[in-house]
């Protein structure tokens, strides 16, 4: 069986070593399984959002990127209406009979979201077939950098390459991952988790009106600084009710003021008319929620003017304002159902702590929220000094160092 070459590996992933392993792993599991050495290769990353805490679902802008951790698969058309798909870790395989696509099961995890992104793929008016897959990753999951998205972005990029001759672009892949999400997974979310696994690289996103993005020539490397994942200890998979709540509460003070969205509005409609709109939806969290996302948005074109200008010390203080206001008005950073655990707010405090002591970088709860991980943006010569502090009150197996990934959903020529 062919393998991906050692110079693409380095090409994507820094390294040829490792990553090779990974890839002969996934060979000789697709070839145990399926029976089968023809074989072709696909890789989509993780995600980190680096400022624009839920503003993608309501119109809003977002400065993303793709992460150093993946998801890859082994796939290859098995000539039927059948999706098979293993996935290292998971007992049951996920089998998707596409024949029988207007009786798709509601809610019932990765078997209802493959289901639906084939039955949304046909709807768009691209091709599907059967096909086998073997999926391994180290995305770590219900923790904030999108293992869902990255899922679903792989599949797309194999649905693409075997079945449409590369004919979808990105904003397809992130509209069938999403549609499959809100449909058939009950999950409220935006588009930006899956633009972010799907191009690659650092991105500004613009959901205002037909979703937009650029590519931003940006890493925190470049400045002298690591960004590191924190895993608090707690998965937000139970919690998709608080997470789907914020775009409900934002879209209420959007109808509230006559539009859809609150990215057809601006601040000062909101503070024109403030005291009907607080009479009238009885809800003072959905108008701090409001608040929270007309000044994130216009902290994301700050951040664009520091990052092109090179201006590191406004680039920081921006993502520790955007942090403090999903703690303070966004309020994500701890479930109210459960408000004594506060994982996320606990290991930001200490984090705090230690970067006050050194008086540089800043954190920031990452992702949807409500539990899950925090990003921590250190300075290079502090980021060993970091790890052993936060060693002490976080296991040592649940910080990641990460690097910002050039590359996006691919295949492996």
């Amino acid at each position: 069986m062919h393998l991906p070459s050692e110079k693409i590996l380095e090409n994507v992933y820094g390294e040829s070593q490792i990553s090779l392993k990974r890839f002969k792993s996934l060979a000789q599991h697709f070839k145990s399984h399926f029976k089968t050495e023809q074989v072709e290769y696909f890789s989509s990353p993780g995600r980190t959002e680096i400022i624009g805490n839920h503003t993608d679902h309501n119109g809003g802008k977002v400065i993303a990127a793709s992460i150093d951790m993946d998801t890859i698969g082994a796939a290859f058309p098995n000539n039927s209406n059948i999706v098979c798909i293993v996935s290292e870790g998971y007992e049951k395989e996920i089998i998707v009979d596409l024949s029988s696509d207007d009786e798709i099961p509601l809610n019932e995890g990765t078997l209802s979201l493959v289901a639906g992104m084939m039955k949304v793929t046909k709807n768009f008016g691209f091709k599907v077939s059967g096909f086998n897959a073997y999926v391994s990753t180290n995305v770590i999951s219900s923790a904030g950098v999108s293992s869902s998205a990255s899922f679903e972005m792989l599949i797309c990029s194999v649905i693409n390459y075997f079945f449409n001759n590369n004919e979808l672009n990105y904003i397809d892949y992130a509209q069938i991952g999403q549609y499959a999400e809100n449909k058939y997974w009950n999950k409220a979310s935006g588009l930006m988790d899956q633009m972010a696994c799907a191009v690659g690289g650092t991105i500004l996103l613009d959901f205002s009106k037909n979703v937009k993005f650029e590519k931003v020539d940006f890493s925190f490397a470049q400045i002298g600084y690591d960004l590191i994942i924190i895993n608090t200890g707690k998965g937000h998979a139970d919690l998709s009710h608080e997470y789907s709540e914020i775009p409900l509460e934002m879209k209420l003070i959007a109808h509230k003021l006559g539009t859809s969205h609150l990215s057809e509005n601006d601040l000062s409609d909101i503070l024109n008319r403030f005291s009907e709109i607080e009479s009238s939806v009885t809800n003072d969290r959905a108008i701090l929620r409001s608040l929270h996302f007309f000044e994130e948005n216009h902290r994301v074109n700050e951040a664009i003017s520091a990052i092109r200008e090179e201006n590191r010390k406004q680039l920081l203080k921006l993502i520790e304002e955007s942090g403090n206001s999903s703690w303070k008005w966004l309020q994500n950073c701890h479930s109210e159902e459960n408000y004594k655990e506060q994982k996320v707010s606990l290991v930001l405090a200490l984090t705090e702590l230690f970067l006050r002591k050194i008086g540089d970088g800043c954190c920031r709860v990452h992702g949807g929220g409500f539990a899950g991980v925090i990003m921590s943006i250190v300075p290079k010569t502090e980021t060993s000094n970091y790890i052993q502090f936060i060693s002490r009150f976080v296991t040592i197996n649940n910080i990641y160092p990460l690097q910002i990934r050039k590359f996006g959903a691919i295949h492996f020529e």
